[in-house]
């Protein structure tokens, strides 16, 4: 299995986004002693393979430099898988490009959909910046996947949203607008799970047509992991313990969603902390709490397996106590039922000796199967 590392150098952000939860105006910048501490505390954490995410806040106003270094120390670790960043890309220089492109750097960032729906979230101007530096990276061979947040504004847009992200053969990933712990900015944007679940079905519908067109990641993953019984996504994984983050000051928490709040410090890379360390702070007694609740809340839903509870910072925003689920439940169980009621007649038609499917013709759906095994 694979062990996630994100580290965020800062949460500064020069984007103003009417619904986020992770721009602040601070000053604080992660030094370079950090990463070798990362470095020293992973030496001898754990063996599985180790894939790094920068995230934050901003993670390019961290600076040319910053990556340079840490990029080359960080690949030398004997159990280095890979890398990713996420950003607005707006400091997105070729030299950075082309930094990014030798470590196979993969980099997504986010756009709402057309201009006039993605500036009306997230402020004048913001489409355009990105989108000329993601043209800059593509004609430099740096891939570039997307983050689409579907708010209780741009859910009335679905149509629009969906043509605009096949129209331009791009990746994504469908986030949900969200409640914040940090505060009550995100809560007017906030995605109703019924309306979610709606737009997750109906875009499977549409995407069963367009599989050779682009890519929604969500959807191919829910396939895979309704047939594989074993989330494939964050969402759905136990990320407890196989996900970490690095705050600027070396902090250590549970995601990068937990960055910056004292109440989910697991403890400091400074310190080497062992796994069993890290499980000994009261930051993990909350994640448990969360597991444990879930483990019985759960235990008769025919998804749990794969689903796992959802998000526990969703879970814990939503509902202020780690006893609960991730409120986006009913729209999980909306496209994990019509994943499987899908699968199961395709399953049906085999096993009653109707042989194989027929080949797909022009403009014909793709079988829920194709996009599972995708």
């Amino acid at each position: 299995m694979t062990f996630h590392v994100m580290i965020i150098p800062t949460l500064n952000c020069p984007s103003n986004c009417k619904y986020c939860w992770g721009s602040e105006n601070k000053k604080e910048m992660m030094d370079l002693e950090i990463i070798d501490q990362i470095i020293d505390w992973l030496g001898d954490f754990r063996d599985d393979k180790v894939h790094f995410t920068f995230h934050g806040g901003e993670p390019l106003l961290a600076g040319y430099d910053f990556y340079e270094y840490a990029l080359e120390r960080l690949s030398k670790l004997d159990n280095f898988e890979g890398f990713s960043v996420q950003s607005n890309i707006w400091l997105l220089s070729e030299e950075l490009i082309d930094l990014f492109v030798k470590y196979n750097v993969v980099v997504s960032t986010s756009i709402d959909g057309p201009k006039e729906i993605n500036d009306y979230q997230r402020g004048d101007g913001y489409f355009d910046k990105t989108m000329s530096k993601y043209e800059l990276a593509k004609s430099k061979g740096l891939t570039i996947n997307f983050v689409l947040t579907v708010t209780d504004y741009s859910k009335d847009f679905s149509d629009e949203l969906y043509e605009f992200f096949k129209g331009e053969q791009m990746s994504l990933k469908i986030h949900a607008a969200l409640p914040s712990l940090r505060g009550d900015n995100a809560d007017p944007w906030a995605l109703d799970q019924e309306e979610h679940g709606k737009l997750l079905v109906d875009w499977l519908d549409k995407y069963l047509y367009d599989l050779d067109k682009f890519a929604i990641m969500d959807l191919d993953h829910i396939c895979k992991s309704a047939l594989r019984r074993r989330g494939t996504l964050c969402t759905f994984a136990d990320c407890i313990g196989t996900t970490l983050a690095v705050g600027s000051d070396g902090s250590v928490y549970p995601c990068y969603r937990f960055v910056g709040m004292p109440e989910y410090v697991l403890g400091n890379v400074a310190d080497n902390p062992s796994f069993d360390d890290l499980k000994a702070s009261d930051a993990w007694a909350k994640l448990q709490e969360f597991r444990d609740f879930v483990d019985e809340d759960c235990k008769k839903c025919r998804h749990k397996k794969y689903c796992e509870g959802g998000c526990p910072y969703n879970a814990i925003v939503a509902y202020k106590t780690p006893q609960a689920v991730d409120p986006q439940c009913t729209a999980y169980k909306m496209i994990f039922d019509e994943v499987s009621k899908r699968m199961n007649k395709e399953f049906a038609k085999s096993a009653f000796g109707m042989g194989a499917p027929a080949p797909r013709k022009e403009g014909e759906q793709f079988s829920i199967m194709d996009l599972a095994m995708k």
